[in-house]
């Protein structure tokens, strides 16, 4: 009798686990499905410049770009009180329950979510009270909400989008990659119950194209391996998202999925919008029966975003193009107009920075009142009544062109 109930057991934790992903959206062979099993053709935008900034979307071409070179231009332009309030008022408005509605009532069914890993040290840290609201938004809104991981610890890149040191030491400190896997646990156990979280995307574009970091490919699927080991202890449910090597493009870093419920997703920037860009990929779904997604995209012409989207339906391939939302470039689904003194803060901004140049800076530093103007401005300029909305772009995408937020204007193109 005893050796029956044992075996039992593991039945009925099987029968649990099978009877919650009921609720979950998954993946099945080669598509994702929802809860009830329906095909999932994922349209979505990105939120990038939101929780993980990124300089040229401030216009800050030839100054800062990580989010740290952001943020001391902040500090050094409000002071410590200032920028911390600036900051806390930057994220409250960047994204609203309107810019989801608005998303919404567009046509997107997904969002993707970039985070950066220093706001979710803690279960209190304010990145969740953050996310907490915008999947409440989403679930009343129908949208599915990827998270992620846009910044890891140690940097998966070493590069601005990562928010590291120069180097992406992630792969090669033991210290770091205990890091990654803590930020991953924390998530998923908040989210494990969630429905509107469609899945993880455990790295952002891993490994640059550089010739001296390919050294580091045969070290990114184990790091997924153990990870999602990690994750999959906490929440058995949600699908985890696999980008490949080089940015995301190169696939030939994997073997034979080693998760049932994966997603591989690439990015494609700057190429040919057409089939040919995506036969690797289409191979890659077919010979291993998974699910594959045009996780980013974008920063090009109406023109040819139309095209490629139109590629990428034609082949069943889902997509998120980048970004919902940036300064004054039509290249977005809104755009944020720059407040009228800006143009002096992005001349300050460019200046060289170091101590053989603070002199320099001091002498070219804008007047006190003009930067708080400037700021105070940013944080009206960034709401969605306050944005114009690029028809031309959502045409492309296959959206809604004339729905917008209440208030905004609308875009000439």
């Amino acid at each position: 009798m005893l050796k029956f109930r044992v075996l039992q057991l593991p039945l009925l934790v099987l029968a649990l686990i099978s009877q919650g992903s009921t609720q979950f959206a998954h993946t099945d062979h080669q598509q994702i499905v929802d809860a009830t099993g329906k095909p999932l053709l994922l349209r979505a935008t990105s939120l990038g410049n939101w929780l993980v900034p990124e300089g040229y979307m401030w216009l800050f071409q030839g100054g800062p770009q990580s989010p740290s070179e952001i943020r001391a231009l902040v500090l050094e332009l409000l002071g410590p009180e200032g920028s911390a309030v600036f900051w806390q008022k930057y994220r409250e408005n960047y994204v609203t329950r309107e810019d989801i509605a608005f998303l919404g009532r567009a046509g997107f069914n997904a969002i993707r979510v970039p985070l950066h890993y220093s706001l979710f040290e803690s279960d209190d840290a304010e990145g969740f009270q953050l996310l907490d609201r915008l999947i409440v938004w989403s679930r009343a809104e129908g949208l599915y909400v990827v998270l992620d991981l846009h910044a890891a610890p140690g940097g998966q890149t070493g590069t601005n989008i990562d928010d590291s040191a120069g180097y992406p030491w992630l792969y090669q400190s033991p210290q770091e990659q205990e890091h990654l896997i803590a930020i991953w646990r924390r998530l998923a156990t908040r989210y494990r119950d969630e429905p509107a979280v469609l899945g993880y995307d455990l790295l952002n574009e891993p490994i640059p194209h550089f010739p001296k970091l390919t050294s580091l490919n045969s070290s990114l699927e184990p790091l997924y391996r153990k990870l999602s080991g990690e994750i999959r202890q906490i929440d058995a449910h949600h699908i985890l998202f696999l980008g490949g090597a080089q940015w995301g493009g190169n696939f030939s870093v994997f073997g034979k999925p080693f998760d049932a419920n994966v997603v591989y997703t690439f990015h494609k920037y700057w190429t040919a919008p057409d089939e040919s860009v995506l036969r690797q990929y289409i191979d890659f779904r077919e010979r291993y029966d998974v699910p594959i997604w045009l996780g980013e995209s974008g920063e090009n012409t109406d023109e040819w975003i139309a095209q490629f989207v139109k590629a990428l339906e034609k082949n069943n391939i889902g997509w998120a193009f980048w970004p919902y939302k940036k300064m004054e470039k039509s290249s977005a689904v809104v755009s944020i107009i720059p407040p009228a003194d800006w143009g002096k803060i992005v001349e300050f901004a460019r200046l060289p920075r170091g101590t053989a140049h603070v002199e320099e800076r001091l002498k070219a530093r804008p007047e006190q009142q003009a930067i708080t103007r400037a700021f105070a401005e940013l944080l009206e300029s960034v709401r969605p009544q306050k944005c114009r909305v690029n028809e031309g772009y959502l045409k492309a995408l296959g959206m809604k062109p004339d729905i917008r937020p209440v208030g905004v204007g609308r875009s000439a193109n």
